[in-house]
């Protein structure tokens, strides 16, 4: 996992969880560098300007931390969950370890099946109210004029049943909706 991950791609939580902790630590060395600079000069105005520098560097520092603390359980899943899950890309795009979010839920998405037929989400977590997360991404899709067809499944056996019952994409005219939706979802994506 040592080459740069983007959204979508299996082990992005891990890498991006990595990549925020650094820059948190960065923001948090440098704050302290700041404040310890002080130290080292005479000059009331030297110290002020150390001191306001420090303070705004807590709020890009904080802007980091936040998301990072908001998604810090959600893991990337098992590598057999991924190796199960690979079987389907050849009939149809798969995303992985996606975390969306909308003002009432963080929703783990460890793969996003999309197909013509609609996208069918596999979250893991039971504090999301699937039927509610139904309804933001429904219309989330509608107001960027896609087809709303969101389906957020909990239960992992629904959703292996859900992708066996899928036909490949190749089955079914291309009006481009399938990347654009890809985009979107990961878009939408912490």
């Amino acid at each position: 996992m040592g080459h740069r991950r983007k959204k979508g791609e299996y082990g992005y939580r891990e890498y991006r969880r990595k990549v925020q902790v650094g820059e948190v630590l960065f923001g948090a060395v440098m704050i302290l560098v700041q404040l310890g600079a002080r130290q080292f000069t005479d000059s009331q105005a030297v110290k002020n300007v150390l001191t306001v520098m420090a303070i705004l560097s807590v709020l890009p520092t904080a802007n980091v931390a936040s998301p990072l603390l908001a998604a810090w359980r959600y893991k990337t899943p098992p590598r057999s969950f991924l190796e199960r899950v690979q079987v389907y890309e050849s009939k149809f795009p798969v995303l992985y370890d996606l975390i969306l979010t909308s003002k009432e839920a963080i929703m783990p998405v460890d793969a996003a099946a999309v197909h013509p037929t609609g996208v069918y989400l596999y979250c893991t977590s039971r504090k999301v109210d699937a039927k509610k997360a139904e309804k933001f991404l429904n219309d989330m899709f509608a107001a960027h004029h896609l087809d709303p067809h969101v389906r957020m499944i909990q239960e992992e056996k629904a959703f292996f049943q859900r992708l066996e019952s899928l036909k490949p994409v190749s089955e079914y005219e291309d009006d481009g909706s399938t990347q654009y939706t890809l985009e979107l979802l990961k878009q939408l994506s912490m």
